[in-house]
C-alpha cells in the first residue's frame, strides 16, 4: 500500500476524547439522543437552525478552550511530515474551533496541514465529499490516502471515497454498527499510524 497522504479526524483523534459534551449539546438543542446533531439541524426551519448553529458553535469554541492534544498526536504528525507525507484534517467541526484547539499543541500548528476540511466547506462525514475534496486539494488519488478517525462516520466516509481507513479505538467501546464497512486497520494509539504508512 503506497500511502502518500494522511487525513485526520479532529475531535477524539488529534485531540483527547471528551472535551466536547455531545449529550449536553443535544439536550440544549432539543436533538433526540439517537440522532446526530448536524443531521438534526438540517431538519429544522431556517430561522431556528440559524439560532441552533450559534449555540453549537459557542459550545464547540468552549470545548476547544479546554481540549488537549491526544496522546502521540504531535509525534505522529511530526513523524509523517518528516517522511514527506501530505497531511490534512477532516472534521464535522467549524474552522474556528479547530484553530482554537490547535493553539494547545506545542510542536504543530494549522500550517502543518496541507488542507483543513470543515463543515463550512463540505458535506459532513459520513458523506465522502470531504475526503474527495481533500484528495483533490492534496493532488492525490483517494486510494493513496489513509483516513484516521475514532468514529464510524470516518470509516464510512473514507471507504465511500475509496480511501484506506484506520479506526482509532482508545476505550475499547465498539463504534461500528452492523452493516458498516470494515476499517482497513484498527489502532489503539496514533503512533501506530507511523507503522502503517
Amino acid at each position: 500500500m503506497n500511502i502518500k497522504g494522511v487525513l485526520f479526524d479532529f475531535d477524539g483523534t488529534l485531540t483527547e476524547p471528551g472535551a466536547i459534551d455531545f449529550q449536553a449539546i443535544k439536550e440544549e438543542l432539543g436533538c433526540p439522543a439517537d440522532e446526530t446533531i448536524l443531521e438534526y439541524l438540517e431538519t429544522q426551519p431556517a430561522a431556528r437552525r440559524t439560532e441552533q448553529m450559534k449555540i453549537l458553535e459557542q459550545r464547540e469554541e468552549k470545548a476547544a478552550e479546554v481540549s488537549r492534544p491526544n496522546q502521540g498526536a504531535e509525534k505522529c504528525v511530526m513523524g509523517l511530515k518528516e517522511r514527506g507525507i501530505s497531511l490534512g484534517i477532516l472534521t464535522r467541526n467549524s474552522l474556528v474551533s479547530v484553530k482554537k484547539s490547535l493553539d494547545k499543541f506545542d510542536s504543530i500548528s494549522i500550517d502543518d496541514f496541507f488542507t483543513v476540511i470543515t463543515r463550512d466547506v463540505s458535506q459532513p462525514k459520513p458523506n465522502p465529499d470531504g475526503v474527495l475534496r481533500a484528495a483533490t486539494e492534496m493532488g492525490l488519488s483517494p486510494s493513496r490516502i489513509l483516513l484516521v478517525g475514532d468514529y464510524r462516520f470516518d470509516v464510512i466516509a473514507g471507504k465511500a471515497a475509496g480511501a484506506c481507513t484506520a479506526l482509532l479505538v482508545t476505550d475499547g467501546r465498539p463504534v461500528m454498527k452492523l452493516g458498516d464497512p470494515e476499517p482497513d486497520y484498527v489502532i489503539a494509539h496514533l503512533e501506530e499510524v507511523l507503522d502503517i504508512v
